[in-house]
């Protein structure tokens, strides 16, 4: 019998499958495919002759924890102990996976703010816990009443996604000051923040869980250097959280990976030292602009996009389907992947929304954009 009676093949799977098969452009799957920072792969072959290949110590590789405080010490301005309060992780996913099963007990509730990253159910029901789907207002924006609302006495954590995938949306600082208070009516409740996005901003200033001190107690934060470093391949993340629920975490994280990756960690740990987060913003950026000036004269509208590397449209003006057949189409008929917004949701809700990732060289922009707006 299975554990997970209600989940098939991700939907990333299925669009990435039949882009292969009809060899459509695929802006479904969020990866990059340009070149990854030559400063970075020198590196990597610098290292490839060293001592690296053994274990790392179970919470990460020493040097890059403490540059990973520094990090978050130069981002956000907050001071966190390398050796308790940070653990770096076999992806986001991983780190994602390994907080919910380490903190999350059988009956708890789990809120989920929909449309929701595929990764946070699974963990949630394979715990025997019941995730409780909240939809975010048609704009993205959090509906801050219903979610206090889906509040009980067994509700044991809260995810949000900031930015979020896939709508592009960041959170405000009215937004956290309302979660703030609902998190002050309900003291067990753990926040998870899954930032993984949180250097692929643009226009609007990304607001951290790790600056806001009424959190920093019942937080944990998760990150992503595959995102941030165009390196989706390496899976390697990171989390931060208060030592108390670290020390949970770690625990199953010791049987679960137990270490990740050396090389690359090493890699990370010196690339650090001569790179810029701020240029990561600026790079993605350029990207969504150029994208969406490709796409102006189309029939497709666009919506906003704040961050991540997600462009959302609206295909409403060309076509009744639902979005999951429209995606279908637009592959068997244009030649361009993308992934259909209601496959987020728990109801399946279709608001004839589609997500393209614009995380591509601009030469398969200029042909993605060229196919759609020929339709």
């Amino acid at each position: 019998m299975s554990k997970l009676p209600n989940i098939s093949t991700s939907i990333f799977t299925v669009m990435s499958k039949m882009a292969t098969e009809y060899n459509a452009i695929n802006l479904s799957q969020g990866f990059p495919n340009f070149p990854v920072d030559e400063r970075l792969t020198d590196i990597v072959a610098k290292l490839a002759k060293e001592n690296v290949h053994q274990y790392t110590p179970m919470s990460g590789y020493p040097t890059l924890l403490s540059k990973i405080a520094t990090l978050i010490k130069n981002s956000y301005g907050r001071t966190i102990q390398p050796e308790t309060e940070l653990l770096v992780t076999a992806g986001a996913t991983q780190a994602i996976f390994t907080t919910i099963t380490a903190l999350v007990k059988s009956n708890d509730e789990v809120i989920i703010l929909d449309p929701s990253y595929d990764c946070y159910e699974a963990p949630v029901l394979l715990c025997n816990a019941n995730p409780v789907r909240v939809a975010l207002n048609d704009d993205y924006t959090p509906n801050w009443e219903i979610i206090g609302k889906a509040c009980t006495a067994k509700t044991k954590m809260i995810i949000i996604n900031n930015p979020h995938n896939p709508t592009g949306k960041i959170l405000t600082e009215s937004d956290f000051e309302a979660l703030e208070m609902l998190l002050e009516k309900h003291s067990d409740i753990v926040l998870l923040s899954d930032e993984v996005y949180e250097y692929i901003t643009f226009e609007e200033k990304h607001i951290s869980a790790h600056t806001r001190e009424k959190l920093l107690n019942r937080c944990v934060m998760v990150s992503s250097f595959g995102k941030s470093f165009h390196v989706t391949g390496w899976k390697v993340g990171y989390l931060a959280a208060p030592e108390y629920l670290m020390k949970e975490i770690k625990k199953v994280h010791q049987f679960l990976v137990f270490s990740v990756n050396s090389i690359c960690q090493v890699a990370i740990s010196e690339y650090l030292e001569i790179v810029s987060v701020s240029e990561i913003g600026k790079l993605y950026q350029e990207k969504r602009d150029y994208f969406r000036q490709l796409l102006k004269d189309s029939r497709f509208k666009l919506m906003p996009c704040e961050g991540t590397y997600f462009q959302v449209v609206s295909y409403a003006n060309i076509s009744n389907e639902n979005d999951v057949d429209f995606c279908k189409r637009l592959i068997i008929e244009h030649g361009v992947a993308a992934i259909p917004i209601s496959t987020f949701y728990a109801d399946g809700k279709d608001l004839k929304l589609i997500r393209f990732c614009f995380a591509k060289d601009n030469a398969t922009l200029e042909e993605a954009a060229k196919r759609l707006c020929a339709i």
